[in-house]
């Protein structure tokens, strides 16, 4: 037996959680219904639930599944390449203390660590004798107006390093350069490129919070296996690095990154190479 025009068949709930009935409640038992389900919705929104909406299934994990879940959370920073187990290896460049960097290596693997940091936000100033093999990254970046300046050697203005504006400044000076006018200070990094180990070598190392090493001599490598302290292995692996992998050492800490470029800085730098 049915009721009228737009009415429910007796014995059943009108669909989707709404009341039977006039606006006002006038149908029988439709004000004290329309209250508890609006009590209900008070509730859920107090407890933070929302609104009833559409049902899903939970996303659940059992206790014995919860060592498998693992979050990707590491450092905050320019992701440089990956290590040998295939990881992100990032170099935190924006720092509330001054941190000095030394990369004795290409100027390609330089310029990928300037674009990065440009595109996490920092500003990069380029003290450099070829400004000529910067140009190009500038005018794809806007000419320098989006985060890359070029200066000459010893021409470095002050940079107004802030948290809110922090600076790499990048010294491409050859194998001898000057000491800088600028120098690391809170939210103001310097990476020196050195292309070869040069007598000031030592200096640097010994300054630099953080050391790169790409590929070098056999003669070279005996050299910075003293000046660092080295071991055997690592000694001998230097002159046999390819292309685009650095060694980087941190006080006792050590690790192999190879950089790895996007199509985008393929496009713009070429692909990896140690020599220039």
């Amino acid at each position: 037996m049915t009721t009228g025009a737009g009415s429910q068949p007796q014995g059943t709930q009108p669909p989707g959680g709404y009341v039977s009935g006039s606006p006002g409640g006038s149908a029988s038992g439709g004000a004290s219904t329309g209250a508890s389900v609006g009590e209900r919705v008070r509730e859920r929104v107090r407890s933070g639930l929302g609104l009833i909406g559409p049902r899903h299934g939970r996303h659940a994990l059992s206790a014995e599944q919860l060592d498998a879940l693992a979050l990707p959370i590491g450092d905050d920073g320019v992701v440089i390449g990956v290590d040998a187990e295939g990881q992100p290896a990032v170099l935190g460049v924006n720092r509330p203390t001054p941190y000095d960097v030394v990369l004795i290596g290409g100027l390609w693997t330089a310029q990928v660590l300037a674009l990065r940091a440009a595109a996490t936000g920092a500003r990069v100033a380029v003290e450099t004798g070829r400004a000529q093999s910067w140009m190009q990254m500038v005018h794809a970046m806007g000419g320098g107006q989006n985060g890359m300046t070029v200066y000459d050697v010893g021409r470095v203005p002050p940079q107004g390093a802030s948290a809110g504006n922090p600076v790499l400044v990048v010294r491409d000076c050859g194998m001898r350069p000057p000491r800088g006018r600028v120098v690391s200070g809170p939210w103001q990094s310097v990476l020196t490129l050195l292309p070869y180990l040069s007598p000031v070598a030592p200096r640097l190392i010994r300054q630099a919070r953080l050391v790169g090493v790409q590929r070098v001599s056999p003669d070279e490598a005996a050299e910075l296996g003293r000046t660092m302290a080295l071991p055997r292995a690592d000694v001998e692996s230097l002159p046999t690095l390819a292309d685009g992998v650095t060694l980087w050492c941190a006080d006792r800490d050590r690790q192999y990154v190879m950089t790895q470029p996007t199509d985008a800085e393929t496009g713009l730098l070429g692909t990896p190479r140690r020599m220039d």
